[in-house]
């Protein structure tokens, strides 16, 4: 008995808590999601590190350009090393016409659009120095709104790899000519060297 009553207070002291996000709502998702300070990661770029969700898989890296694929949706993600690097202002004018826009600030700013394109719709999603697009059918927004907000929301740069891959000075190349097969020596002095010996 007394250890069961240990045992509940120990579950009772540590303050496990799970959150369930309601993914009906796009505004819940991110609101949920934004709203909250997150250190994962697992995937490194040059100058930056992120975390994809279960389920998503990273594809491929051009420049600061990632391509990450899930349930046959491709995601875009652009990373802006220079913008976070001169901490540029983000402007975005809301579209009441769209399917869905809105500014947002939480622990860093951005916005979430998304139009209709034919019979896709169409999600840029910029966050924290970042941006994913992604064209995909109306009942998988929620789903790559869910993908998307964890990716954006825990995009953390390494300020001295930022501050060097910017660094013009840094990064120049200086050539200098080599010559691997060039003798240090001329022949004529070898031969003269040799007609000295053979004359004593």
């Amino acid at each position: 008995m007394k250890k069961i009553v240990i045992l509940l207070l120990c579950l009772l002291m540590t303050g496990c808590s799970a959150v369930r996000i309601d993914t009906n709502s796009v505004d819940n998702i991110i609101g949920v999601i934004l709203s909250k300070e997150n250190n994962l990661y697992n995937r490194i770029g040059k100058g930056y590190k992120y975390y994809i969700p279960k389920g998503v898989t990273y594809i491929d890296t051009n420049e600061l350009n990632d391509k990450l694929y899930s349930n046959g949706i491709y995601y875009y993600l652009y990373i802006d090393t220079v913008g976070y690097f001169y901490k540029t202002n983000i402007s975005y004018t809301e579209d009441g016409s769209a399917y869905y826009s809105k500014n947002l600030k939480y622990a860093s700013t951005g916005y979430l659009d998304i139009k209709k394109d034919n019979e896709k719709y169409h999600i840029t999603f910029v966050y924290n120095y970042s941006k994913i697009e992604a064209l995909v059918d109306e009942e998988n927004i929620n789903e790559v709104i869910l993908n998307a907000s964890y990716i954006l929301s825990t995009v953390k740069f390494n300020d001295n790899i930022v501050g060097l891959s910017l660094n013009e000075e840094y990064l120049a190349n200086t050539e200098e000519v080599y010559s691997l097969f060039e003798s240090k020596k001329t022949a004529e002095h070898f031969l003269q060297y040799i007609d000295e010996e053979s004359e004593k």
